[in-house]
């Protein structure tokens, strides 16, 4: 059997210095996340970015920017997600969009409120985004090529 990380992709969206963030069961325990998921056959990672963030939001946003990629491995299951994270603009709140299984909400928080619920991130990566992007860590988006074959 071969080894394949898994390739996920979020979105870090600031307004009014709050983060657009989402509340989530995952194995029975409520966490907090920005909107993330995995990329999907077929999909660039823009794409899926995209995606991720509508279907757990019911937001449409525009991505200004790349923040970074992240690595990490859960201590729990050994999988090892590498992350890439976009900087994104919110558009327009679909507000009767159904929202994903297992997301219980979208909501804007600030950073103050997401590091008082530390031990509900869903990974240490979620404060880690923020810090970067508050420090003004940013990439064009076309340092990331996707390239037909």
């Amino acid at each position: 059997m071969q080894w394949h990380p898994h390739k996920t992709v979020a979105t870090l969206i600031e307004r009014d210095n709050r983060f657009l963030m989402v509340e989530e069961i995952i194995d029975g325990r409520l966490v907090y996340n920005q909107p993330a998921g995995h990329l999907e056959e077929g999909e660039t990672l823009e794409q899926a970015a995209l995606r991720e963030t509508l279907e757990e939001t019911a937001w449409q946003v525009e991505l200004t920017s790349l923040l970074g990629i992240y690595q990490t491995t859960s201590p729990e299951t050994g999988i090892c997600y590498i992350r890439t994270c976009y900087i994104a603009e919110a558009r327009q709140h679909l507000a009767d969009r159904a929202l994903d299984a297992g997301i219980v909400r979208a909501l804007w928080m600030s950073k103050a409120e997401i590091e008082a619920k530390k031990d509900q991130l869903r990974s240490p990566v979620v404060l880690t985004v923020i810090n970067d992007y508050l420090a003004g860590q940013h990439f064009p988006l076309h340092a990331i090529k996707h390239i037909e074959s």
